[in-house]
């Protein structure tokens, strides 16, 4: 495929710095960029590969970045890429098909242009939406129901009476509506609760591979519209997640919580049961959150608490190991005095 740097600019709406005509046929990365190709660059630490770089175009937020080379102006140079990458890269389009060796039932209600991979089994009424793709040796079980426009990767479990909305991706090793992890202990006997919930996973909702959300113990653990979420996060039972959030890797969050709309949780984030996030929080990576968060407010730490606060402590506990190295000294200067 080739399109001009004129081309790409309308498809970003951006501003071509050089010649408007010049041909693009592929993307690289800024540090291993590649003649004919244009990359882009979204994080000043770079800024140093722009003199060097053998891309012949770069997305830019300012035209000052060039340094004289060919480029677009944009107002997000990643996301600018994003769109050129479905560009150059756009899914082939799968031909509708039903492996033979798939398991079907026969109440099941298959929508129209539904693709089945060998190995998958689909339960006792359960409703696909038209379009959507079930892979290789997935499981999706009674009375589940699926948007339309949904891919469900291979070896996915969804469980009975999971219900997933439209153009929903759900990727390889991930499973959706196991057992919520409840007992009842008395005279050291762990009673199991019964999970007889479900799990709600709105529309456009994106999760990575080998991720767990568990069903209720009663009602449903809902997922947002937009949320996207990484590999490896685990969602416990009866937890809601608000609209566009971002989840990534190693997030867990234990049962009950709620989390609202457009949240953003780093690498490693742990939160506790029957807890509240606001609306808009950012909890940095690897912090503990042990008590609700008021929303708008970046959270560091274990336990969590306001960035600045976080900052302020760590200034303060470097400040007393340097105090005790002077303090140190003195003693060892008086004794041999």
């Amino acid at each position: 495929m080739k399109l001009t740097l004129g081309e790409l600019a309308s498809s970003v709406d951006g501003t071509v710095i050089g010649d408007k005509d010049f041909v693009i046929t592929g993307v690289s990365e800024i540090h291993d960029g590649r003649v004919g190709t244009i990359t882009f660059l979204g994080n000043p630490l770079y800024n140093k590969y722009v003199l060097n770089t053998k891309a012949d175009a770069i997305f830019v937020n300012n035209k000052s970045l060039l340094n004289g080379k060919y480029g677009i102006v944009v107002s997000n140079p990643q996301l600018a890429m994003a769109v050129t990458l479905e560009l150059f890269f756009c899914q082939k389009k799968v031909v509708p098909s039903i492996s033979p060796i798939a398991n079907i039932s026969k109440s099941a209600v298959i929508g129209e242009d539904v693709t089945v991979g060998a190995g998958a089994f689909i339960g006792h009424d359960v409703i696909i939406g038209d379009r959507s793709e079930i892979g290789i040796n997935a499981f999706i079980g009674d009375k589940a129901s699926l948007g339309v426009d949904c891919r469900v990767y291979p070896n996915c479990s969804i469980y009975e009476k999971v219900v997933i909305g439209n153009n929903t991706k759900i990727n390889s090793g991930t499973v959706i509506g196991c057992d919520g992890f409840g007992y009842a202990t008395a005279d050291n006997v762990h009673k199991k609760i019964p999970q007889i919930g479900s799990v709600s996973i709105g529309n456009d909702v994106e999760i990575g591979s080998n991720c767990t959300i568990d069903r209720a113990t009663m009602g449903h653990t809902r997922i947002g519209d937009m949320t996207k979420i990484d590999n490896l996060v685990h969602i416990a039972h009866n937890v809601t997640i608000g609209k566009g959030c971002l989840l990534t890797a190693g997030f867990a969050i234990a049962g009950s919580s709620k989390v609202g709309d457009y949240c953003t949780f780093a690498g490693q984030v742990g939160i506790g049961p029957h807890l509240k996030i606001g609306n808009n929080s950012i909890v940095a990576a690897k912090a503990g959150v042990t008590k609700s968060l008021a929303g708008g407010k970046i959270y560091a730490g274990f336990p969590a608490r306001e960035i600045k606060d976080y900052n302020r402590k760590q200034a303060l506990i470097s400040l007393i190991g340097k105090m005790r190295k002077d303090l140190d000294f003195l003693i060892r200067t008086k004794s041999e005095s």
